[in-house]
């Protein structure tokens, strides 16, 4: 399973750095690919759980976009 966010305020490496670190630590995360000048991060796992994926995101220090695709 794959759910991809848009993200904002992303800018650098340190950005993508600090977001796959949050979301790394969410449990059945397997992967996370964040692509900073589209805006984007796909989260790769097992029973992924969107809310706790936002959370970690927002606890990064970012913003998601209204929109996420499963």
């Amino acid at each position: 399973m794959t759910r991809k966010y848009l993200v904002t305020g992303m800018s650098c490496g340190h950005c993508a750095a600090s977001i796959t670190e949050e979301v790394s630590q969410v449990s059945g995360v397997t992967g996370v690919e964040v692509d900073v000048a589209a805006g984007s991060v796909a989260v790769g796992g097992t029973d992924l759980d969107d809310a706790r994926l936002r959370a970690a995101i927002v606890e990064a220090g970012y913003e998601v976009a209204a929109g996420a695709t499963a």
